[in-house]
């Protein structure tokens, strides 16, 4: 649109020689701050590392359905300790973007977005790195190992805190009816508030960070509590019994490990010796009979079969 020779400048001159062109305000802020965070490596580093995150997330509707129910459940966790308020038009939900050099606060928003989706985010990846293949593992964990970083939380903090001042006069100046001076003035006050950011809110800035890993620990710790891996173990080898789909769940290692680490009083040693044959000959002999394909519990496994 501004080329001089055949944009739309060079259509407008051709009719009013005596126009000027002067780029959008909120535009040059913009590019302003991406070309000054460019000059910064250890800044450019963390975008680069934030569009890796974004990416694992965002590859797919459903890692993206993922992060909207881990977000429901990370809600509805805070409100039940009693961390979070709820209300009409609270804990709205959000989603990840991708920073872009010519959209107007997208980096802003792609970093406190981040914030708020941080838990979440970290539980889809380690689901990825459970349950997806062999390269989806690798770049979830690569954005895993990324994400709680402590150098990235920091610069994620700081980039939210800076670009949350300049935000402000961003939005200024997308406004229809621009006054000149009024603007000139938020670029002024915008300028000293970063510079009083600089000069005196490290500190603040520190324990925040702080603050939010611990938080974040704090919720981890209280989900191992909630899901140990003692009870979650009893769960997956449980799930060996399942008649449904039960020619592929039916496995007999993991039952054999079922009475070794949990029911071990349950069976004598000779038994013990003997379940793996046994179970072996029931996977053949009673596992693929047509019979058995119409079960849907144990129960009926024993009544009614």
């Amino acid at each position: 649109m501004r080329g001089e020779w055949n944009g739309l400048q060079a259509l407008i001159l051709n009719d009013c020689p005596y126009a000027y062109y002067i780029h959008c305000f909120a535009h040059r802020l913009q590019l302003a701050l991406v070309g000054a965070s460019k000059t910064v490596v250890p800044l450019n580093r963390f975008f680069n590392k934030l569009i890796l995150v974004i990416n694992n997330i965002r590859a797919s509707c459903k890692r993206i359905e993922q992060l909207k129910i881990a977000r429901a459940s990370d809600i509805a966790y805070l409100i039940d300790i009693e961390d979070l308020e709820s209300g009409k038009g609270l804990n709205q939900m959000v989603t990840l973007q991708r920073p872009g050099d010519t959209r107007w606060g997208s980096h802003y928003k792609s970093v406190s977005n981040l914030i708020k989706l941080f838990s979440p985010t970290c539980e889809v990846l380690l689901k990825i790195m459970d349950e997806g293949n062999s390269s989806q593992k690798v770049e979830a964990e690569s954005a895993y190992e990324v994400l709680i970083s402590f150098e990235f939380v920091f610069i994620l903090h700081f980039v939210n805190e800076t670009m949350g001042i300049t935000d402000k006069l961003c939005q200024a100046l997308q406004n229809q009816s621009q006054d000149i001076l009024n603007a000139m003035h938020l670029v002024s006050s915008t300028k000293k508030l970063i510079q009083q950011f600089r000069d005196e809110k490290w500190d603040d800035l520190l324990a925040l960070v702080i603050s939010f890993c611990k938080k974040r620990d704090s919720q981890l710790r209280e989900l191992n509590h909630r899901f140990s891996e003692h009870a979650m173990e009893l769960l997956t080898l449980s799930s060996a019994l399942d008649p449904r789909e039960a020619y592929e769940s039916f496995r007999v290692s993991d039952i054999c490990s079922l009475v070794d680490k949990f029911y071990p009083i349950d069976f004598t040693d000779d038994e013990k010796n003997d379940l793996k044959k046994e179970l072996d000959l029931y996977k053949y002999d009673v596992v693929r009979h047509s019979g058995f394909k119409n079960l849907k519990n144990i129960s009926n496994c024993v009544n009614g079969w």
